[in-house]
């Protein structure tokens, strides 16, 4: 089946069509010349992952549904989705207009751009690892219980892509070249709201990141992260030994080889709360100016940081937590000491810096630059 669904393409080209830009392509139009996509469908349901990311610690924080598994298929077709700017009221902007990849599938944008130039409401946060998360919701304020849920809102969003969902399946319907892909991803060529979330959200869970820096020095030394990583400088592990340290609790809340979080954490960004967050979901005073603790991996490239985008850089995030966390009523106990004061680290310059060069460890090179996660679309 999957050596079909690439003959079916070739075989009806001439009847394929795919707006770009707000104009409607030459129907005569070979579709090669639209989109690019290999003979044989590329690997995102079987990855070799190391074994520290094949743990029952790992395995258990995976949100995926057993409904919507991982499959070569549908994560190609989610790809195609993901960067197709259809999605988009004017054809202007697609998923990846927000989550580019160079910027770990983040935008470098305090607040990313609308369709129609409007800014969105928080900044956007990186995709890598978003299977590995407790809870399963998304968004910042984890409005979505699950991410089937959250990859339609954003179409829906009257700032953001500004589609209805009839709309959204009508636009996928008039592209003729997504007929044999759904095909091959779902058993028929039939578009529905289901099944483009289903696509999209299995793209995005395809996007592990596991090829970093730190990765690598995880294997050299047999999954012991308590000793010296010999790919790592004298600073890098001294960062790495301060992250995981009872003294930063960085590791606490940012937990597994994944780096990601449990649920929502007020982290004292501010005494009082601005945005509400989570308690603007929930209507529970306590849930108020919690957000979604977000996977650290790739993060030297998704700055600017926090959900408002108000810190520019790493440097600035680590003297946050090293003296800035604020008092705030809902602040999250792992940020507190055994009197109920607020923690400070006491960082010395060294140890700021050593926790910096140990974040940038975690950037995946490979997972940034690889052809499986990037634009099918041959725009001029």
């Amino acid at each position: 089946m999957r050596k079909k669904w690439i003959i079916m393409l070739l075989a009806s080209a001439s009847m394929f069509a795919c707006q770009q830009e707000g104009e409607d392509l030459d129907l005569d139009n070979d579709f090669t010349e639209v989109i690019s996509l290999p003979d044989e469908p590329y690997n995102y349901s079987n990855i070799d992952l190391p074994a520290h990311f094949v743990t029952n610690e790992v395995g258990a924080i995976d949100n995926t549904p057993i409904d919507n598994v991982v499959t070569d298929a549908g994560a190609t077709l989610g790809r195609v989705l993901f960067y197709d700017k259809a999605l988009s009221a004017n054809n202007t902007v697609s998923c990846a207009s927000c989550h580019v990849q160079s910027s770990g599938f983040s935008d470098n944008r305090t607040l990313s751009l609308g369709f129609e130039g409007g800014e969105t409401g928080r900044n956007s946060m990186g995709l890598a690892n978003a299977r590995f998360y407790d809870n399963g919701h998304f968004f910042w304020d984890e409005r979505a219980s699950s991410l089937e849920e959250q990859v339609l809102m954003p179409i829906q969003d009257e700032v953001e892509m500004g589609l209805t969902l009839d709309e959204l399946v009508s636009k996928i319907q008039g592209q003729r070249f997504y007929e044999p892909l759904f095909l091959e991803a779902f058993g028929s060529e039939l578009v529905t709201t289901d099944r483009i979330a289903n696509a999209l959200a299995q793209f995005v869970r395809s996007m592990v990141s596991y090829q970093s820096q730190f990765d690598e020095g995880l294997v050299a030394v047999n999954g012991n992260e308590e000793i010296d990583f010999p790919n790592f400088t004298e600073l890098e592990n001294l960062g790495k030994d301060l992250f995981f340290s009872g003294r930063t609790q960085c590791s606490a809340c940012h937990e597994t080889v994944t780096f990601s979080g449990d649920e929502a954490r007020n982290n004292g960004l501010d005494a009082t709360n601005i945005d509400l967050g989570l308690g603007a979901v929930t209507g529970i005073v306590r849930d108020n100016g919690k957000f979604k603790v977000n996977s650290l991996r790739n993060i030297a490239l998704t700055a600017p940081y926090m959900h408002d985008g108000r810190f520019e850089t790493l440097e600035e995030v680590i003297g946050f937590y090293d003296r800035g966390i604020q008092d705030n009523t809902n602040l999250d106990q792992r940020l507190r000491v055994n009197n109920g004061n607020v923690r400070r680290m006491n960082l010395n310059p060294q140890e700021r810096a050593a926790l910096v060069a140990f974040l940038r460890t975690l950037t995946d090179v490979e997972f940034i630059t690889d052809v499986k996660f990037s634009d099918p679309f041959n725009e001029e």
